[in-house]
Formats: structure tokens, C-alpha cells, sequence
């Protein structure tokens, strides 16, 4: 009964005029970048990091959380539309979705895609309220040694999730830790790795680090990839409303899809690629239709889409709870948290309860907003796809050079942008992942002082972190995960 005291609370924060302005904003922004191709909600995030580090922090993260859940929806546009998916986890819409479109039933396929997001996630947003206090009440128990287990849990399953292989995403989280010892030990107050430049001496700033990793490099990495050919938008022909045979046949997808997209997604090694293959896989298994399969089963669209939106809801789970960002949009909303001085964690709930629960009670609101704006409004993203990607990618280049000079108005800044944007644009060209780098960066620093807090207390102990059950279990769990893939 007390969470849904505080849910009520956070719907009345989350419905004040300035936040529903946000929310509107960023499920909008979340759509359109959704929609076109090579453009994701982390990488929107990530431009938007130094436009609004002085705004309203309960604001801002309304509206990145705004921008992950519209990113998703328009990628399931791009997939049906295109037969490119604008996210991952839209390459299971994509088989069936653009089989429908081509038959002329790209409506129904979009119009089950946009109410199947709805229903997973909303229903996810209740189990969001209900689950993350639950954990809160776990991890506030925790002492320093739970905390470091608990942290290298996250580096490894992180590491081992993102990317091609185990190797190259424990290279990036490496090279992340390395940036995060950049700046004065706050033990000692000893300068590390400044090299003799002043600015260096507050740290690598999280908002330059991701927006070279992430917005400079992929439109490096795109410019270089461009051929100036076109992709063929398949048209919406016929009605976008659903018949009654594609209610009765969606339904069931639509809660099926929910119940394997949010566990998966609030698991620390969770994400929205796995739940939405594994959706696909079952509702082929489980139709009574098998020879539409291949050629536009809706089924295959409105499991999948299910799956992606409840496993996004999911992934906010360790976010809230326990600081662990599962996904590489929620490493780049921690890196949001951090930016207005916020640690997502236990403290979180009891130091801005506000913030937490008008934020989960926005979900609500953006799940609603992109129901109602996303079917009406098809003709115009559509349209949207024919924008040049070299005004595309030029203007995010621009964007991204104006942002961090706002933000850190310094030509030193500006070389660590261009040099963090050369070493995304060369980690996308070998495959390896740019997540664990920006998570190694956030979470680095608290590990280490975790590490030695709990060494202080137990007199260098080192077997401190294997006496105590939790911290024991989660080392051994972090060890599994290494070695298991």
C-alpha cells in the first residue's frame, strides 16, 4: 500500500506543467530518433548530457527517460517500414514487420507494434514500483564489501553482454577504469594521471567522454560507411486500424511478450536483444497460423514489441535500485544521474524520493503520449526518413562541438572531444563495445573507494570480501559470468 502512496505522490509531481513539457519533448525527440536509421536514444542522450546540466534535474531525466522509451517505439517504424531496424532490439520486428508492409498490412503491423509497447509497458511500470523498493530494502544492508562485489558484478556481466566477445568488452571497461583514476585521489589528495594540465585535475568529465564516444564517433563511423544510395520506404497502404482476427491473434503475443521482456531486462546482464528473439522463437512455436510465418505473421510483431518495451522498463530496475546500468541508454541516463550530483542506488529513494517516483509515474504518462502520437502522426515520420544523412550526421557534429563548449567552455575540452570521438569512431570500426568504457568511467571511482573502505574496516583483510555471504555469492556469480560465455 505504501508504494502506491508514493506512486500517487510521484504522478502529481510527474503532471506538473514543467514535466509534462519534458516528457512530451522527450518522447518526441525519443520517436524521431527511433526512426532514423543510425540514430539511437543513447546517442540522443548523450548530445542532450551538456544542453541540460542546468536545467531541472527531476525535468531532464523525465525527459531521457522520455527519449529511451520513444527510441524504441520509432525503431519498430524503421523495422516494419524500412526493414531497418533503428535499434537491436527491433530486428526481430523487422522479419515479420516489413513481410506485412510489402502485403499492404503495414498498418495493422505498425498499429500492433505502438498498443503491444503500451500494454508491456505499462503493466512493466507497475512491476518497476513494486520490485525496486523491494530490492532497495536489500542493498541498504549492504556494507562496503557488498558494494565492490556488487560493482564488479556489474563490469563483468556489462563487458561480457556488450560486444562480439568477453575480450574486447573487458578492453573497454579497462580502458574506462584508467580514465576514471584520472584527477586527485580524494584518500590521499595526490594528483594521478593529470599530466601536468590543470583541468585534468577534476577528472575526466563523463559528459565529454560520452558524447565523443557516442555522438562524434558514430557520425564519424556513419560518414565513413555513406554511399549517397537511398533505402526504399515501403508506403502505408490501406487502413492502420486492426481487425478483430489481429486483436484476438495480438493479444496474448502482447502479455507473452511482456512476461519474458521484463525478468530479462531487470537482470543485472540483461537488455532488450535477447527477450525479443526468444518472443519471436515462441510465438512461432505457438501459432496457429505456421505458414504465415516467413512471409507477415503478426504474431511476429506484436510478441517482439512487447518484449523490447517491457525489457526497457526492466533494464531501470538495477538502474533505480542498485546504480547498475544494464543497457547502454541506462549508462548513459546514470551518466544523467551523475551529472546533477545524484547517485542511483539505495540513497536515491531516500534522498530524492521525488525524483524517483515522479519519474516512475512518468513512465505512465510517456507510455500514453507516444499511444496517442504515434499512429496519427505515421505520415509524418515517414516522411521524416527521407532527411539526407549528410545534413543528418553534419548537424550532429555541430550540436555536439556547441554542447560541451556550454558545457565546458575550454579548447582542452573541445581536443577530448575530438580525441574521444577518433577513439569511438575506431572502437566501432574493430567491434568493441563503447558501453563498458562509459560504466567503467561511473562506477570506477565508487568501486575504489568501496575497495578501500572495506579494507580500512577490516585492517587490509583481503578474504574480507569472501567472509561475508553476499559479497561471496556476487564474486562468484561475477566469476560464472566471465567464463561462462
Amino acid at each position: 500500500m505504501e508504494t502506491f502512496n508514493y506512486l500517487a505522490h510521484g504522478l502529481w509531481i510527474a503532471l506538473e506543467p514543467g514535466n509534462l513539457l519534458f516528457a512530451a519533448i522527450g518522447v518526441l525527440l525519443g520517436t524521431l530518433v527511433g526512426i532514423l536509421p543510425g540514430i539511437g536514444p543513447s546517442l540522443t542522450v548523450a548530445l542532450l548530457l551538456p544542453v541540460t546540466f542546468q536545467l531541472d534535474p527531476t525535468g531532464s531525466i523525465i525527459m531521457f527517460a522520455g527519449i529511451y522509451f520513444g527510441g524504441m517505439y520509432g525503431s519498430s517504424t524503421t523495422a516494419i517500414l524500412l526493414n531497418t531496424p533503428g535499434e537491436a532490439a527491433s530486428i526481430a520486428t523487422a522479419i515479420e514487420g516489413y513481410k506485412m508492409a510489402r502485403s499492404g498490412r503495414g498498418g495493422p503491423a505498425l498499429s500492433t507494434a505502438a498498443i503491444g509497447s503500451f500494454v508491456a509497458g505499462t503493466l512493466a511500470t507497475i512491476c518497476l514500483a513494486l520490485l525496486a523498493p523491494v530490492l532497495v530494502k536489500i542493498a541498504v544492508q549492504f556494507g562496503p564489501w557488498d558494494y565492490f562485489a556488487l560493482m564488479v558484478l556489474a563490469f563483468i556481466t556489462v563487458s561480457a553482454t556488450f560486444g562480439s566477445s568477453v575480450l574486447r568488452g573487458i578492453t573497454s571497461l579497462a580502458l574506462g577504469l584508467t580514465l576514471g583514476l584520472v584527477g586527485i585521489d580524494k584518500l590521499t589528495g595526490q594528483a594521478r594521471l593529470d599530466f601536468g594540465v590543470p583541468i585534468l585535475l577534476d577528472g575526466i568529465s563523463i559528459t565529454t567522454l560520452v558524447v565523443g564516444l557516442f555522438a562524434v564517433g558514430e557520425a564519424f563511423y556513419m560518414a565513413s560507411r555513406f554511399h549517397g544510395q537511398e533505402e526504399k520506404v515501403e508506403p502505408v497502404r490501406g487502413s492502420l486500424w486492426m481487425t478483430r482476427q489481429d486483436w484476438s491473434r495480438s493479444w496474448k503475443s502482447w502479455v507473452r511478450g511482456f512476461g519474458l521482456g521484463f525478468p530479462i531486462g531487470a537482470l543485472p546482464a540483461g537488455g532488450a536483444e535477447v527477450p525479443t528473439l526468444l518472443s519471436y522463437t515462441l510465438e512461432r512455436k505457438l501459432t496457429r497460423h505456421p505458414e504465415e510465418f516467413g512471409s507477415g505473421a503478426i504474431e511476429g510483431v506484436a510478441g517482439p514489441e512487447a518484449a523490447n518495451n517491457a525489457a526497457a522498463t526492466g533494464t531501470l530496475v538495477p538502474l533505480l535500485a542498485l546504480g547498475l546500468p544494464t543497457s547502454a541508454t541506462a549508462a548513459m541516463m546514470l551518466a544523467g544521474f551523475q551529472q546533477f550530483g545524484l547517485a542511483p542506488g539505495p540513497l536515491l529513494f531516500v534522498n530524492n524520493a521525488d525524483l524517483v517516483w515522479g519519474l516512475i509515474a512518468s513512465f505512465f504518462i510517456g507510455n500514453l503520449m507516444l499511444l496517442v502520437l504515434n499512429l496519427p502522426l505515421v505520415g509524418l515520420w515517414v516522411r521524416l526518413l527521407a532527411i539526407p544523412q549528410a545534413w543528418l550526421y553534419a548537424g550532429i557534429l555541430l550540436f555536439a562541438a556547441l554542447g560541451t563548449l556550454a558545457a565546458n567552455p575550454s579548447w582542452i575540452e573541445l581536443t577530448m572531444l575530438l580525441i574521444f570521438g577518433l577513439v569511438g569512431y575506431a572502437m566501432r570500426c574493430w567491434d568493441y563495445p563503447v558501453a563498458p568504457m562509459i560504466v567503467g568511467l561511473i562506477l570506477g571511482p565508487m568501486a575504489e573507494s568501496q575497495f578501500r573502505r572495506a579494507l580500512q574496516i577490516s585492517l587490509n583483510d583481503y578474504l574480507v570480501f569472501f567472509k561475508h555471504p553476499g559479497s561471496a555469492v556476487m564474486l562468484c556469480l561475477a566469476l560464472l559470468a566471465l567464463i561462462a560465455p
